[in-house]
């Protein structure tokens, strides 16, 4: 399956993978990117590619160019813009090992039988309990902004800025990471985030907004 799906296997002892690809791990992380420009660019190669995220570590998700320029500018030579992404949120992450579909991370894209992973030990970024994470403290749930607060509304809950005036789930999460870059540039020196029904897609949003207002190591 091409697109917002990451599976989680075995690395087979002779498969030649550098350590620095799987840190050190004993399992893999593939997936085949759905966008054009990343197939043309595997095609061009002809060979898999290993790549990090396109931003620093921990800090909020790119869904555009200039949101990779501001995190690396002067770390990266070439930025590829092909446009902002069409899902916002990042793959869903699952684990096929012993025997069983474990779900790492949720995302676009539902896994039928995956369990919830639960165990102290990181398997894979978005595990993290604090990810994804503005500079500025985030609060959430919140039925209305304090002054000193950007609001990011959803549905009938508005603010300065909303994820979807429809409380359409699809629109917030590719929404979600444009509206936290836009209001952590805000004048505002906090962030308050309308709530967001945990249930399908927004189960997943839910989980960025967590971990993104979630205290940091």
């Amino acid at each position: 399956m091409a697109g917002a799906l990451t599976l989680v296997v075995p690395l087979r002892a002779n498969a030649g993978i550098s350590s620095l690809v799987t840190a050190g791990l004993s399992t893999i992380a593939l997936r085949v990117p759905a966008h054009p420009a990343m197939q043309a660019l595997l095609r061009r190669t002809g060979r898999p590619l290993a790549a990090p995220s396109a931003n620093a570590s921990g800090r909020i998700s790119p869904t555009r160019a200039e949101h990779v320029l501001k995190s690396l500018e002067g770390r990266i030579p070439l930025i590829v813009d092909a446009g902002p992404t069409e899902r916002g949120l990042e793959s869903t992450i699952v684990a096929a090992t012993d025997g069983q579909i474990r779900l790492l991370r949720r995302g676009p894209v539902s896994v039928a039988g995956a369990i919830e992973a639960v165990t102290a030990e990181i398997e894979a970024p978005g595990q993290l309990a604090s990810h994804y994470a503005p500079s500025k403290p985030l609060r959430l749930n919140a039925a209305e902004a304090t002054q000193d607060e950007f609001m990011i509304g959803f549905g009938k809950a508005g603010g300065d800025v909303n994820l979807s005036a429809n409380g359409d789930p699809v629109e917030a999460a590719a929404r979600l990471f444009e509206l936290l870059h836009v209001a952590d540039g805000s004048a505002k020196p906090r962030i308050a985030v309308a709530p967001i029904p945990d249930e399908g897609l927004g189960a997943a949003i839910n989980d960025r907004l967590r971990r993104a207002a979630a205290p940091r190591g």
